[in-house]
């Protein structure tokens, strides 16, 4: 029997790489700001109203940072990575260690200045779930004494979760600097700079924080020094030929977004009035990981703390054959291949071509969910049949 979606069409199951729908209004609140005369913060006297003020105050407090100046907004993550990593101050020789799980967000600039002939790398593997092995990573911070260490929070490819409490903290303890990625993470489990151990740590807008695209930010810890990548106009102390010293402006050149981030305000406070329920979420993702199980397919199972994700592959099908056929014959959007994370896949299981990865959000419902299930069993029935 063929599935039928007749209220449920589209089926979005690709919320790992940007969260749809997004909360009541913010479109409306977005668009509104290009009715308005700009009054550009820092510049024309905005004050106590400045939505950018105001972004950086609720996403130093879901981060837990001391000061909203901390808080550098960028446009996404992989300019919040770039920034962290060209403006740190590797020199040549430094080492940096991180893992298998990493996007290419923070693996391309470390290939880039590895080139450049600036530093050395060493990855450390991660299990079968898609989680760093923690005895490795703990004996490369001992031999190695790197400079800095990169943690990815969350797999993106399997959403199995570390534990940055425990290896950016004994990273520290060494002497490293640590960044943290939490562009899976950040507004779907609770983060607390300090207490992760993270003296860096790189976000986006448009994933779990709901916001528009075209958001992110960087938060650096007081007393942590990072050159600028990029310079420009800021609309202060323009008699300088270099950056002004003051955080964050000295990591902001230009002209801000500030529909974007007004977006991004909107559905940070329409989550504080609406906290993820994140036991519900669980149950869907199991209930969608143990359905494929029962049904054959070749899962990437994870067990304890993970995020609404599930990896798999169907026997017999070809990946980018079987995306395409979700998405045009049942209208479920989903997304395959490597995920931008090429190096998990090995580990996994995955390599060389990857994953179907399904994604849940806050808004996917129990229907949806049952909906996919009846899908991939008719697409195995008629792989069999062939």
């Amino acid at each position: 029997m063929k599935p039928t979606n007749k209220s449920l069409c589209p089926i979005y199951l690709n919320n790992a790489a940007t969260s749809f729908p997004k909360p009541p209004g913010m479109g409306e609140e977005v668009a509104s700001f290009f009715e308005k005369i700009p009054r550009h913060p820092g510049r024309s006297g905005a004050g106590a109203g400045d939505i950018l003020f105001l972004c950086r105050t609720e996403l130093a407090r879901l981060i837990k940072a001391k000061d909203p100046r901390q808080i550098v907004l960028c446009k996404n993550a992989t300019e919040a990575l770039n920034i962290a990593l060209h403006g740190i101050g590797l020199k040549k020789g430094d080492m940096v260690v991180t893992s298998a799980l990493e996007h290419n967000s923070v693996l391309r600039p470390l290939y880039l200045l590895e080139k450049k002939e600036k530093i050395k790398i060493q990855i450390i593997p991660c299990d079968t779930q898609g989680r760093v092995i923690e005895e490795k990573w703990t004996r490369a911070i001992d031999q190695l004494s790197p400079r800095l260490v990169i943690l990815n929070h969350a797999s993106n490819v399997t959403g199995a979760v570390n534990n940055p409490g425990k290896l950016l903290k004994d990273a520290q303890k060494k002497g490293c600097l640590t960044l943290l990625d939490a562009s899976q993470t950040l507004g779907l489990l609770e983060i607390d700079a300090a207490e992760t151990g993270a003296d860096m740590v790189a976000f986006t807008g448009h994933k779990y924080l709901l916001g528009p695209p075209g958001t992110g930010g960087l938060f650096v810890k007081e007393g942590i020094e990072i050159e600028p990548v990029f310079v420009g106009g800021t609309g202060i102390r323009s008699d300088l030929k270099e950056m002004p010293p003051e955080m964050p402006g000295r990591l902001e050149p230009g002209t801000p977004g500030i529909p974007l981030f007004a977006g991004l305000l909107h559905s940070l406070n329409w989550q504080k009035e609406h906290p993820v329920p994140l036991k519900e979420l669980e149950t869907l993702t199991t209930t969608l990981e143990q359905g494929l199980v029962e049904m054959g397919a070749q899962v990437i199972k994870v067990e304890n703390h993970r995020t609404p994700i599930v990896s798999f592959c169907l026997p017999g099908w070809d990946l980018e054959e079987t995306g395409y056929i979700l998405d045009k014959s049942f209208n479920i959007l989903c997304r395959t291949g490597l995920h931008c994370a090429p190096l998990i896949h090995t580990y996994i299981g995955t390599a060389p071509e990857g994953s179907i990865r399904f994604s849940l959000s806050r808004f996917t419902g129990r229907e949806e969910v049952d909906y996919t299930l009846e899908t991939i069993k008719t697409l195995m029935k008629a792989n069999d049949a062939g």
